[in-house]
């Protein structure tokens, strides 16, 4: 069954902030890096059983969730013992766009609307997820919460993102598929939020609490295709 397309009026956005991983980017390879691959890996390290590494591993993961320690491939290699960002070209076969995304962000760019990537992904990440997936040349800006030395969850992050990328919280539309990033966004004063109800194609789709929720970006493209052109846009990559 096709999803209900979402109502949105685009005569009253300028700027579209977009989440990758688990909203542009199938979150499948993440949960089977972090939930699968980097346990096998680490027992196979210390000679212990997968399930004992997995338990370990999950805890130290608990412990760090919603920090910048968490997103930090540096922290993690220097906690584990070896190079995280090369263990993750192990599986990068498994990185994938989810489905439309690429028509929503051409069209975004055909009406005129100044597409910015805000992403929590550590920099070597992301720079491997760029390479797989091709997309940085759809965007104006691309942000990463690394350089800013906080991440979306943090009381300050948009503040620091304005210095770099000014914009209006009230005409911006920023879609992402964390509860607890898109509620900071809200607090901030964000005018348009969607959360993505599908990140990870291999589990059920959910509805998050509180926010209207997307499992397709074919859901956008009616209304986004219909909606007059705001002019052009100045790219930001350079910034």
């Amino acid at each position: 069954m096709t999803p209900e397309p979402i109502d949105i009026d685009w005569t009253r956005i300028d700027t579209v902030f977009l989440d990758m991983d688990g909203t542009l980017l199938d979150l499948h390879f993440d949960n089977h890096f972090w939930l699968e691959h980097m346990p096998r890996r680490y027992a196979e390290a210390r000679g212990i059983p997968v399930a004992t590494a997995r338990a370990e591993l999950h805890a130290r993961y608990h412990d760090l969730a919603g920090t910048i320690e968490w997103y930090c491939l540096d922290h993690w290699s220097r906690e584990l013992g070896f190079d995280v960002a090369l263990l993750k070209r192990e599986v990068e076969h498994l990185i994938a766009v989810h489905p439309r995304v690429v028509e929503f962000l051409e069209l975004l760019g055909a009406r005129g609307r100044r597409r910015v990537l805000v992403t929590n992904a550590h920099q070597r990440a992301l720079a491997l997820k760029l390479e797989r997936t091709r997309l940085a040349g759809h965007f104006e800006h691309i942000i990463c919460a690394h350089d800013l030395g906080a991440v979306k969850e943090t009381p300050g992050f948009w503040s620091r993102v304005q210095t770099i990328e000014p914009f209006d919280p009230t005409r911006t539309l920023f879609v992402d598929d964390n509860p607890q990033v898109l509620r900071a966004a809200h607090d901030y004063g964000f005018g348009w939020l969607l959360a993505v109800g599908a990140p990870d194609s291999r589990a059920a789709p959910r509805r998050v609490e509180g926010f209207a929720t997307i499992t397709d970006f074919g859901q956008l493209i009616p209304g986004l295709d219909a909606a007059q052109s705001t002019g052009s846009i100045s790219s930001g990559l350079g910034d």
